[in-house]
């Protein structure tokens, strides 16, 4: 059985230490230092670029791992389940519009999503701006004051029509996985850019994706195929 390879081990020590080191050693770090600067001097550009991406990162996790608690619920009629579920959409709304706006140049243009995926952003903006962000009038939900008047009295009643998507919005997960896709192929072409400007290749740290990125069809699409047998 072969034997496991060990992982490399590194020594750090402060710069300042180098001086008491054998004078031949103090010059192969020296030599390397000199030269470490000297490309990153010369990838800096690329390095902010890269950096500005990066920040986009932990967005995009959370947006996918919002997406599938979300479309993994189960309907239930329920006030709490109304309720939850109308949490995890506002989590996902939100989450989106802050992937997609960015910040230190990290968004993503309208104009980088397919043409059929351009309405469903429009809409998520949408309800985002007008129901999310702000009560701003958005279709999806209306409030109606009644007032009545009976023996001297004024009685006040109030009906809300609030509507949901159970699990979010089948169109959601294309988008997801296109914006997931997304940012893996300009993490790439980054690296790309970066090994072509100095001649180095450039390794990103990668693993396994976690258990709950699945391609398999979602518990609401699932649902609907059983409603359909149900219904044959």
């Amino acid at each position: 059985m072969a034997k496991k390879e060990e992982p490399p081990e590194y020594v750090v020590f402060p710069e300042e230490a180098i001086q008491y080191l054998p004078e031949e050693w103090q010059e192969h770090i020296l030599a390397l230092k000199e030269e470490g600067q000297g490309v990153l001097e010369a990838a800096d550009k690329n390095l902010k670029m890269l950096n500005r991406l990066v920040q986009a990162f932990p967005t995009m996790a959370s947006l996918r791992y919002i997406h599938h608690r979300l479309s993994s619920t189960k309907f239930a009629a329920t006030t709490e389940w109304a309720l939850e579920n109308d949490m995890l959409t506002l989590a996902f709304v939100t989450t989106y519009a802050r992937l997609i706006g960015g910040g230190h140049g990290s968004g993503v243009a309208r104009s980088a999503l397919p043409a059929e995926l351009r309405p469903v952003h429009d809409k998520i903006i949408e309800l985002r701006n007008k129901r999310y962000a702000h009560n701003a009038g958005h279709d999806s939900i209306t409030g109606i004051l009644e007032i009545g008047f009976e023996d001297g009295k004024f009685d006040i009643g109030v009906k809300f029509n609030m509507g949901v998507h159970v699990g979010g919005a089948l169109e959601w997960k294309p988008l997801v996985e296109f914006l997931d896709g997304l940012m893996f192929e300009r993490l790439h072409a980054q690296l790309e850019k970066l090994r072509e400007k100095t001649g180095r290749e450039w390794i990103f740290p990668s693993g396994p994706p976690p258990e709950w990125v699945s391609s398999a069809p979602d518990t609401q699409e699932e649902s609907l195929k059983e409603d359909s047998a149900r219904e044959a």
